[in-house]
């Protein structure tokens, strides 16, 4: 993986993308593409750290690995077993994937993600003779599959949990708002922690602390535990 041009995807919600778009441009992200509900860009390893762990609109954070057609299920696994899996994880780290799928042709999200996962599995089995173990709530390494019609597309997720979960919420009330809405419904309304901030309707108070945050310029992930990319082979704890 060549660390000093990354290709990164940014995914958020739809009506979000300008918004964070001038986020990433402003941590230093380069050749900054808006797609749906998306953002495109190139950075280095620092830049896909700094992002994951400042960015108030962003709901994950991918780097596409390998992208291919396929017209059926055989073809499918063939491509994936060729990749060279274990420069992305050791046989000892556990993996999951996630899956968006929209093609008539592979129609069955559950079918085709159990087709990666035996492409995965078969390849450390054919050159290690082990194999690495599934693990869907905890996973050390995670892939997201992406199908759009014939057009395949894997990506390692650098953010692990959802980008949402900033780590401050102690207490669930009944249908809090989304962290990254609030944050983007923020920024959209022009709030940029100058003067009183009111929240007449305050139910769990997302608003109010994102907006704290906000007018304080504390990273969005300050209060996270975790993020994915400290275990990929690369990490550079130093960097982050």
């Amino acid at each position: 993986m060549n660390t000093d041009n990354l290709q990164i995807q940014i995914k958020t919600f739809f009506g979000l993308e300008e918004i964070l778009a001038e986020e990433v441009k402003k941590l230093g992200g380069r050749n900054v593409e808006i797609k749906n509900r998306a953002v495109n860009c190139e950075g280095d390893l620092g830049f896909l750290y700094k992002i994951n762990y400042s960015c108030r609109t962003a709901l994950k954070i991918l780097v596409p690995i390998k992208s291919f057609k396929a017209f059926d299920a055989d073809r499918f696994y063939d491509r994936l077993f060729d990749v060279q899996w274990d420069e992305y994880m050791s046989i000892d780290q556990s993996f999951a994937i996630d899956a968006t799928i929209n093609s008539e042709r592979f129609s069955h999200s559950q079918f085709m993600t159990l087709k990666m996962k035996d492409a995965i599995v078969d390849f450390f089995k054919m050159k290690y003779r082990d194999r690495p173990n599934v693990d869907s709530k905890n996973p050390d390494i995670k892939f997201h599959l992406h199908i759009d019609r014939e057009l395949v597309s894997i990506s390692l997720d650098s953010s692990g949990d959802p980008l949402f979960k900033r780590g401050y919420r102690q207490m669930q009330t009944e249908a809090p708002i989304n962290e990254v809405l609030a944050s983007g419904l923020l920024q959209i309304a022009g709030w940029d922690g100058k003067g009183n901030f009111l929240d007449p309707m305050c139910g769990s108070g997302t608003l109010l602390v994102e907006a704290a945050m906000i007018a304080l310029d504390l990273p969005a992930q300050i209060f996270r535990k975790k993020f994915a990319f400290q275990n990929w082979k690369n990490y550079d704890a130093e960097l982050f």
